[in-house]
């Protein structure tokens, strides 16, 4: 109980107000309303068409509110497009991570933001230097900066797409399915990598069909059906049927035994 108040007495990093968006006659989310704190997981849960991605999407600037608001660090912002995401220190990693194969860490890390000498050639050593620099502090098993990323394993790569958001200030990270088709050791590592992450601050949207994972490393989850949200529970308040209740049924724990 004395973690919920506290928290609630601090600014949230981000607060998602009334979010509306339809498709159409569909409603894709309807009215919903979330917050994330600094340092903390905030997983999304629910059926593919609930809602999550969409509601995630306006948060990283790929689609477009049609009502509500959004404010980060309790100022309302307007996000229209991800450039604005990223002037928020938004950042998305996505499932296919949208990493360039063939390039190594340093490489991928600043592509599209190559660090230049006073010649304004690209300076490959101060890349690679400011690469060993962030990857030893989120993973300090990482070696590899010399190979292409297609030859890392899931959670090294990981480790470099989290890498070049962080570098760039990110105070927000999305992260789509980040334990998907990893096996135990890979998935430990992002579950270490999260939490070097939760220790600076940084707030992280977890979207997953893994009440497991959300489990784990979720300080608390949210919940969506239909485009609505059902609610937002405490991870330690509940268990995995509590869960499952709300994705299936659409409702918090205890209302369904109540209409029993």
């Amino acid at each position: 109980m004395t973690v919920q108040t506290s928290r609630e007495d601090r600014t949230p990093l981000v607060e998602m107000r009334n979010i509306r968006l339809a498709f159409g006659g569909v409603k894709a989310v309807d009215d919903v309303s979330i917050n994330l704190f600094p340092g903390e997981v905030v997983g999304l849960l629910g059926h593919n068409g609930a809602g999550k991605s969409t509601l995630i999407k306006i948060l990283s600037g790929a689609y477009q509110r049609d009502s509500g608001e959004i404010l980060i660090d309790g100022s309302k912002v307007r996000i229209a497009n991800p450039r604005d995401a990223r002037s928020c220190n938004i950042e998305t990693i996505y499932q296919t991570l949208a990493l360039a194969d063939n390039l190594d860490a340093a490489s991928n890390l600043f592509l599209g933001r190559e660090l230049l000498t006073p010649l304004g050639f690209v300076d490959d050593d101060r890349m690679e230097a400011e690469a060993r620099k962030i990857l030893g502090r989120l993973n300090p098993n990482f070696e590899k900066f010399a190979a292409p990323v297609k030859s890392l394993s899931g959670g090294q790569r990981q480790s470099v797409a989290i890498a070049r958001a962080v570098y760039f200030n990110a105070r927000i990270l999305i992260m789509d399915e980040p334990t998907a088709a990893l096996g135990v050791q890979e998935t430990k590592m992002v579950a270490d990598l999260i939490g070097q992450l939760r220790k600076e601050g940084i707030g992280i949207f977890l979207i997953s069909h893994d009440i497991h994972d959300v489990m784990a490393l979720c300080d608390r989850v949210s919940v969506m059906k239909n485009g609505q949200l059902v609610g937002t529970e405490y991870v330690k308040d509940v268990t995995e049927d509590d869960i499952l209740g709300m994705i299936i049924l659409g409702k918090k724990p205890g209302e369904a035994a109540s209409q029993v």
